[in-house]
């Protein structure tokens, strides 16, 4: 009997030889057309946003818009949901997860800057880092402590909202306070240091928007940040690791 491990890794490998070339690019029409009429479920909230050709022929990557990318046969009748990789002498490389970091960059960079709020270096910036943040949780008032000396090193902190109890909560108001303050830097500053800071829930903010967005992209609890590969990097992490992650010398 062939060692599953063994059969598994053979059929990952296999990936390693399949072409890429055509991967990613729009399927053919009658098949895009036959998918988004069997997988969209609207009453789930399913609804197919794109279906493209993927490295392994017969097989097709379908984004749903408010949910996560499956692998389909052409009919439809059967999805495969989960991340693909390929292997080569490098190793594993998850190749979903590298869509995942062009869909991060491609909806992020649509947000208007003004939309943020921005902690900036002084100079030109080596690095930024887009942070989805929540007022009220302990490892993101312990990242914001580490602002200043991520400033110093050149790195710039891009906040976007996310309260983790939802919209209309107490956490989504305090963030909204912060948006719509005068001086959002330093409200947002005040709310993380557990000051009392005046409720100020002003229209066509944009916190419930930047909330969806970040379940869109993964996100799942705070700190959650995006670097500039659009890598998502879950939880805390020290101005010296985001260092190291980066890329960047300590300096």
């Amino acid at each position: 009997m062939i060692n599953p491990i063994l059969r598994a890794t053979a059929a990952l490998a296999l990936l390693a030889v399949a072409s890429v070339a055509a991967a990613g690019a729009p399927a053919d029409k009658a098949v895009a057309d036959k998918l988004r009429a069997v997988l969209a479920m609207p009453a789930m909230g399913l609804e197919v946003s794109s279906v493209e050709t993927s490295v392994i022929p017969g097989l097709y990557e379908v984004q749903f818009t408010t949910g996560p990318v499956v692998y389909s046969t052409a009919t439809g009748e059967h999805v495969i949901l989960g991340d693909l990789f390929s292997v080569d002498e490098k190793g594993y490389t998850n190749l979903t997860e590298k869509r995942r970091d062009g869909e991060r960059l491609e909806k992020i960079a649509r947000i208007d800057e003004k939309d943020m709020i921005i902690f900036s270096p002084q100079g030109k910036p080596r690095a930024h880092i887009t942070v989805f943040t929540d007022v009220s949780c302990f490892y993101c008032q312990k990242l914001h402590q580490e602002v200043p000396e991520l400033n110093k090193r050149g790195v710039e902190v891009r906040y976007l909202a996310y309260p983790r109890s939802g919209v209309d909560s107490p956490g989504y108001r305090q963030l909204v306070t912060a948006w719509c303050a005068k001086d959002r830097q330093d409200t947002l500053t005040r709310l993380k240091s557990k000051e009392s800071v005046p409720e100020n829930v002003c229209a066509d903010n944009p916190v419930a928007a930047q909330y969806e967005l970040g379940q869109q992209l993964g996100v799942r609890g705070t700190p959650a940040m995006v670097t500039e590969a659009g890598t998502l990097i879950p939880g805390y992490q020290s101005a010296d690791d985001l260092m190291v992650t980066l890329g960047l010398s300590a300096d």
